[in-house]
């Protein structure tokens, strides 16, 4: 894997130049009702692909703007240009470049930069995680009552805004406290950092998690679903999402199971709806 990991590693480089360059100049496009897409979300995800298609013609990929190639390659990349574009729309520099490289339906690397402010997590299954070169740890926090979680509300919330609202107030009753930062690629590399103790979302789609995973699991952590399974197959990824340091694993789990089960939501990629153009201009 050692090409695959120096290409990656290049596609964050280049794709975070295009990003950073377009940062404060944003002309967006709403996919959803809170969906939004920019003009740098296309750019980066075009940078990408074209080193990969490149490098390895052969693989395949999906990725999040209408991007998707599945040939039956033992090698699937899957790529988020933009985690946090709503953020990155507004100005707010938390925001990343996400991409992954499935390997026989096993994610085997892992790479999320924040173009902004130029931290790099990186991982490659069975080595470690590492920020901007250096290695990272999950927290030792014991229990949740000491904790300080992140949770995100997804694109869907408005078909099931209870259902969030009582997760986040049980959370809330128990934990240190709760934040809300708005790209769930960063949200589980700084849980793989040691920076929050637990992460929990649903609703989410391959491409938001699949390199964050990788990077936690490396870190020592632990990511399973909302029923306390890891993800089997690319598709689950996203559908309901539970990381941690791993002490607090359980205690989580107990949490969202006094709350009705999630909704599953198909997270493979469909054609956008016809979109409405946002007041931003570039």
């Amino acid at each position: 894997m050692k090409k695959e990991f120096v290409i990656l590693q290049e596609a964050l480089e280049k794709a975070a130049a295009v990003v950073k360059r377009k940062f404060g100049k944003v002309d967006y496009a709403l996919k959803g009702k809170a969906n939004l897409v920019t003009a740098a979300d296309v750019a980066s995800q075009k940078t990408i692909l074209t080193l990969i298609k490149k490098h390895f013609p052969a693989h395949d990929y999906i990725a999040e703007e209408n991007g998707t190639k599945l040939s039956g390659s033992e090698y699937v990349w899957v790529i988020d240009p933009i985690d946090g574009t709503t953020n990155f729309a507004h100005t707010l520099p938390q925001c990343s470049i996400s991409i992954a490289l499935f390997y026989r339906g096993t994610p085997v690397l892992g790479g999320v930069k924040n173009p902004i402010t130029g931290e790099t997590f990186l991982a490659q299954k069975g080595k470690g995680a590492t920020l901007n070169g250096k290695k990272i740890h999950v927290s030792k926090t014991p229990r949740l009552s000491q904790a300080l979680l992140v949770t995100g509300f997804p694109y869907a919330r408005f078909d099931y805004m209870q259902e969030l609202l009582a997760k986040l107030g049980q959370f809330l009753n128990i934990c240190h406290g709760v934040r809300r930062l708005g790209s769930a690629a960063l949200d589980l590399c700084w849980v793989a950092a040691g920076r929050l103790d637990g992460y929990w979302e649903q609703s989410l789609r391959p491409w938001d998690v699949a390199a964050g995973t990788l990077i936690l699991q490396e870190a020592g952590g632990k990511v399973t679903d909302f029923s306390g399974k890891p993800f089997e197959k690319i598709e689950n990824y996203g559908q309901t999402v539970l990381a941690s340091n791993g002490k607090i694993h359980p205690q989580m789990l107990r949490v969202l199971r006094q709350t009705r089960p999630a909704k599953a939501r198909p997270c493979l990629p469909k054609v956008h709806k016809k979109i409405k153009r946002g007041p931003y201009a570039a």
